[in-house]
């Protein structure tokens, strides 16, 4: 059996298993979401749906990856990305849980704490392991080389913002989780091209991960990854993408995350600039498409179908 169906077949069936005994768990604890008020109606019902299922995610991405790690040293960037973004999420979890309110972390806490991960992730990336600061560029399929200073920058925007992306499209039962694992299926495959056995342990571990945990999180969700999970999952996605010289690919493979992250920051200044307009009925757009009368499982198959279009597109440029 080849490396991405062995790590892939593990991954999912861990997944499982583990979600068998830790849901329950999180519902006996009273772990439940805490919907907004100024969400959408319809989502009000999840109220007490268990959170934080994005603990699963991470211990089984990171018992694999650790253990592969002891071959292919990349994989010790991406368990620092993992468990780095990982951690953010879930404090900002636990404050929102405690406290049983929907502010949590602070975005300037959350930026803070991304930006030591990142500075880790740097560290490690061009001083232990010597990658070096080339990244291909779409269409041409030609490396560039960045300078030193703009390869850091770069790469801090990429793995915040990729993290950011992955934890505001989580907003729909299965859409991150779905997204991501198409996504990594994209780089899976790439890495399996360029014959890059790390990726492809991490990129078909993920895969797998997501689709154990679809399972559960899959509508009606029975349990939410919550900022744990989305957190995780960005750092894993980013991590892939960088340590494959592949970063500008997410412009197109997670543009339904981007688009996202975009209409979030477009509906806050369009609101400030016409004094209280909104330029979509409720941001991030997945919303705005449910508030136009698109039921939620179809809101999550047409990114799921977006993102499978634009990842073959990809392959193909």
């Amino acid at each position: 059996m080849n490396t991405q169906t062995l790590n892939l077949i593990i991954a999912f069936v861990a997944t499982v298993i583990l979600g068998i005994f830790i849901v329950p768990k999180l519902r006996k604890l009273k772990i439940g979401q805490i919907v907004r008020e100024e969400g959408p109606k319809s989502h009000l019902k999840k109220n007490g749906t268990p959170i934080m299922g994005g603990i699963i995610m991470i211990i089984v991405l990171t018992i694999i990856l650790a253990i592969n790690a002891v071959n292919y040293k990349n994989l010790i960037l991406a368990i620092v990305a993992i468990l780095g973004c990982g951690l953010i999420g879930f404090v900002d979890d636990y404050k929102k849980l405690i406290k049983k309110n929907t502010d949590g972390l602070s975005p300037k806490k959350k930026i803070f704490g991304l930006l030591i991960v990142t500075a880790i992730f740097i560290f490690l990336y061009l001083k232990v392991f010597g990658l070096g600061t080339d990244i291909i560029i779409p269409i041409f399929n030609q490396p560039f080389t960045l300078s030193m200073p703009v390869f850091i920058i770069f790469t801090a925007f990429v793995l915040i913002g990729t993290t950011n992306a992955v934890n505001l499209t989580d907003g729909l039962d299965g859409l991150a989780s779905g997204v991501v694992a198409i996504v990594m299926t994209f780089f899976t495959i790439m890495a399996m091209k360029n014959q890059e056995t790390d990726m492809i342990i991490l990129g078909s571990a993920t895969v797998g991960t997501c689709l154990g945990f679809l399972i559960f999180n899959f509508h009606p969700a029975k349990v939410f990854m919550g900022d744990t999970g989305s957190f995780a999952l960005g750092g894993a996605v980013a991590a892939i993408a960088i340590i494959l010289k592949m970063p500008l690919y997410l412009l197109i493979v997670a543009f339904v995350c981007v688009f996202d992250t975009i209409s979030v920051a477009l509906q806050v200044i369009y609101f400030k600039l016409t004094k209280g307009k909104r330029l979509f009925k409720m941001a991030p757009f997945h919303h705005h498409l449910e508030l136009s009368g698109i039921n939620e499982v179809k809101v999550v198959y047409i990114f799921w179908g977006v993102t499978l279009i634009l990842c073959a597109l990809a392959y193909f440029i």
